[in-house]
This record gives structure tokens, sequence and C-alpha cells, in this order.
């Protein structure tokens, strides 16, 4: 454990109580778990004070774990030039939580969020032009999702008679099919040490 990291984690731990609620170490890195009514503040906390410097925003980004009843974690990342350090701040949140933005900490905020809002459908409140930014505006649904289907909603071409982009429903040319996954250099006569499945496949088909 890095101790740098563990007194400045203790540090901000003290110095912001209402607002972290975890605090700990990933990959030689602080990570902390903000509450989210309290990210705005404690952003502005660590690009202000003297100890920390956190002035450059690196990114925002969004994680999925739909098996958790708070599925979202949002993620900030912020660099110190003056302590040559790196701090990950997490939010976590259900699908229908918002967080608040943070575009008036940092300005560069505003597009990360309409990222993290147009993959994950992560609302922020007061920002100033939430929209999406790398899909279509009639895209459906949000696409970093792990419960997006992989053939998306709808197909896009180009309608040759009305001479324009239209959008559709998605139809597969063809039925999904099973695979068993076997290696097409498996055979019924010989199967490859510790291939079992290929020998069960074997055994079925005599």
């Amino acid at each position: 454990m890095n101790e740098t990291l563990q007194d400045l984690g203790e540090y901000l731990r003290g110095a912001m109580p209402d607002a972290v609620e975890a605090v700990s170490q990933e990959h030689d890195q602080l990570v902390l778990i903000c509450k989210r009514n309290q990210i705005a503040a404690f952003l502005t906390y660590l690009r202000d004070d003297s100890s920390c410097l956190f002035k450059v925003l690196i990114d925002i980004c969004g994680v999925d774990f739909p098996e958790r009843d708070q599925r979202f974690e949002v993620v900030y990342h912020l660099q110190s030039l003056r302590l040559n350090q790196r701090i990950r701040v997490k939010v976590i949140c259900g699908e229908n939580d918002i967080v608040p933005s943070v575009t008036s900490v940092f300005s560069s905020a505003n597009w990360y969020e309409r990222e993290t809002w147009d993959f994950y459908g992560i609302m922020f409140s007061d920002h100033p032009d939430l929209r999406r930014l790398l899909t279509d505006y009639g895209f459906d649904g949000h696409p970093l999702r792990k419960d997006f289907p992989l053939t998306g909603h709808v197909e896009v071409r180009y309608d040759e008679e009305q001479k324009r982009v239209v959008y559709e429903p998605v139809k597969l040319t063809q039925a999904f099919r099973s695979f068993d996954f076997m290696s097409p250099w498996e055979g019924t006569d010989y199967v490859l040490p510790g291939d079992e499945k290929a020998e069960d496949a074997a055994e079925g088909g005599s």
C-alpha cells in the first residue's frame, strides 16, 4: 500500500466527511467513493485545496453492473500536475437516479457527461445541453448498457426510391443458431487431448 496515497485519502476523508463514503487503492491509484449529492462540492475541493490541486479533469465515464441494485458508477479521473498524481472518484447511482452536473467546476465535463448520458442513460441535473453526442438523434436506447441487444433496435439503409436514409426495425437474415464452439480440426474419429466436449459429441453421434 502506498503510504502517500493513504495519507491523502485520510486527509480528504477528514476534510470532507459528508462527501467521502469510502477510500481505497487500486493499481497504485487513490480511489474514493463520493456521495451523489456532494460530487460538485467534492470536486471543487479537490481542484482548489492547496494540498490537492487536482486541476485537470481527464475523463468522466460510466460503468454498468446490472446485477447490482444501483447498477451504475460514474467515474471521474483527475490529475494534479503539482503533486504529479492522479485520483479516481466514483459516484454510485441507480437507473432512475440523477447525478449533479460538474460543468460549473470543470467546463470540460460538458461533453464527458453528454457521452455518459448517450451511452448509459445516466441523467445529469443542471447540465447546459444534455443531448446525445456520439449516436444519432433518433437512436433507441443506450448502447453500452450490458442489457443492450447486440443487434441494436433499428438498422439504417439508403432507400433508392425515397432517395434518403431510412430507419427500420432490425431484421435478421437468419435465425440464431446454437454453436458448440468445437474446433473445425476436431472430428468424430480423433479427439484432441483433454477435449471432453468433443469426445461426448462423438459418443452422442454413434
